[in-house]
């Protein structure tokens, strides 16, 4: 069980969520899919820089702790890539006139990114075959096609990455949950530029929508899983 969230989530606020009969696991199912959210330039920067240096680059990027999760987003890319199982990339496009939306007046610097920034972090781009999704607000699935093209997979269990932690990723897990799946998330490949908010959020998505580990536990999970209907997934 994680520990990331034991310096700031107090043990009575835990023991209260236990006797409720809160964080129970999940499980992995048979058919995982991976989402990679938003792991662009604008939030993670064009190369490893503390935060402060990161962003005068991109106002946006949350810096090295984006790096360091990317690490582990390139562990559970190449196990999917072995195993042929879906890759799906949900990503916040630029955003124009009409369609700035609430999110452009409450974080307006969104509306400053350079073309630059949008583009995918080469260590974990996508390839032929994987799955582009344009998003224009938090949840991978508002907006999107995203619950078609799963479905079309056969995935029941997704596995999701990257940023931000108390954002993108939350509100997606959150949706994946309504729509019955299975929810891991790996608490060393999201990432947020507010580490308090980083560790909360993964403590109450363990608590009622996902299973949390680390990407080693989650890797070993996920290595265990037959090959049988790799195919078949992929389809």
């Amino acid at each position: 069980m994680s520990t990331i969230w034991h310096h700031i989530i107090p043990e009575e606020d835990r023991a209260a969520s236990r006797a409720a009969g809160f964080g129970r696991p999940s499980g992995l199912g048979h058919r995982p899919a991976l989402l990679i959210i938003d792991v662009q330039y604008r939030t993670a920067g064009t190369r490893p820089m503390p935060f402060d240096l990161a962003i005068k680059e991109f106002a946006t990027s949350c810096g090295e702790i984006a790096w360091q999760a990317i690490g582990h987003i390139a562990e559970l890319l190449a196990l999917f890539r072995e195993r042929n199982w879906p890759v799906l990339y949900p990503y916040v496009a630029p955003k124009f006139g009409f369609d700035q939306g609430r999110l452009t007046e409450k974080v307006p610097t969104m509306m400053e990114i350079p073309a630059k920034g949008y583009e995918f972090v080469e260590a974990i781009a996508p390839r032929a075959g994987d799955v582009l999704l344009p998003k224009k607000h938090p949840s991978a699935f508002f907006g999107t096609p995203l619950a078609s093209y799963l479905v079309n997979t056969g995935a029941d269990t997704l596995v999701v990455t990257g940023c931000a932690t108390s954002g993108c990723i939350r509100s997606s897990v959150v949706d994946a949950f309504s729509y019955n799946y299975r929810v891991a998330v790996p608490e060393d490949a999201v990432y947020d530029r507010n580490q308090t908010s980083h560790a909360v959020n993964l403590y109450d998505m363990a608590e009622k929508y996902a299973d949390v580990m680390d990407t080693k536990a989650l890797l070993k999970a996920l290595s265990e899983l037959g090959h049988a209907n790799a195919q078949e997934i992929s389809k």
